[in-house]
């Protein structure tokens, strides 16, 4: 048997895709379904997709949460929903998150895409999160920093601000090492705070300030966690 760096992403890969399918399961004919973003949610995409190919779902409208997302659904001929036409009625979203507390609460836009993420998790009756099981944490901000989004005017004054919070700033990068852009144009400030105690309270702080568009805490949003990991797959429902 292989080992080493190669055959832990190869594992680490259909864990991912293995969580996502599963959710593609609860996925029926005629709903509005939401696309996630991100290294496992693009594996229901796909699942979706080759159904709807060969006819196993029909007459579902799609709504992706960033341009990557749509561009790899009109790659596989899905059909999607205007995001202008409104967002009411949403009625199951399959999306990925970077971290998960034992409460379903979320750390999300390690793929710089939290703002359409949550515009569409807060219209969705069920928001389904899929991810394999390195993302399990017992508390969130112990594993991944926090990503909140700014506008570009002012920016520099949100990074003294979040240090006040107890976060060390740094500003995420594209490939070119020019400030990475969100799909709305908007600066990703990766902030590390340590393990988070009371995550509402700092959502409301973070909520509070002009000119962070959005941050990366899904608070009481997830409706199921679907996990797949070395034990097999398992299902959990928010209580």
């Amino acid at each position: 048997m292989s080992s080493g760096p190669d055959a832990e992403t190869d594992l680490r890969t259909r864990y991912k895709r293995e969580a996502a399918e599963r959710a593609v399961e609860f996925v029926e004919s005629g709903m509005i379904v939401g696309l996630g973003t991100g290294s496992t949610a693009i594996f229901a995409v796909r699942r979706i997709g080759a159904l709807l190919s060969v006819g196993a779902l029909r007459d579902l409208v799609r709504v992706p949460t960033s341009a990557a997302t749509e561009a790899e659904a009109r790659r596989l001929g899905i059909p999607l929903l205007n995001a202008g036409d409104g967002l009411q009625g949403i009625d199951l979203t399959i999306d990925g998150a970077d971290e998960v507390d034992p409460e379903l609460n979320l750390i999300k836009g390690g793929g710089g895409a939290l703002l359409r993420e949550k515009i569409v998790a807060q219209a969705s009756r069920r928001e389904m999160i899929v991810v394999d099981d390195t993302k399990l944490s017992s508390r969130l901000g112990k594993q991944r920093p926090l990503p909140v989004e700014v506008i570009w005017f002012g920016w520099r004054s949100q990074v003294g601000y979040l240090e006040s919070l107890g976060a060390q700033v740094s500003v995420r990068r594209s490939d070119g090492g020019a400030p990475f852009r969100s799909d709305q144009g908007n600066f990703i400030l990766d902030c590390a705070f340590g393990s988070i105690g009371r995550p509402a309270e700092l959502a409301v702080q973070l909520g509070a300030r002009s000119g962070i568009v959005e941050h990366g805490l899904f608070l009481g949003l997830a409706t199921d966690l679907i996990v797949a990991g070395e034990v097999g797959i398992s299902h959990r429902t928010r209580s």
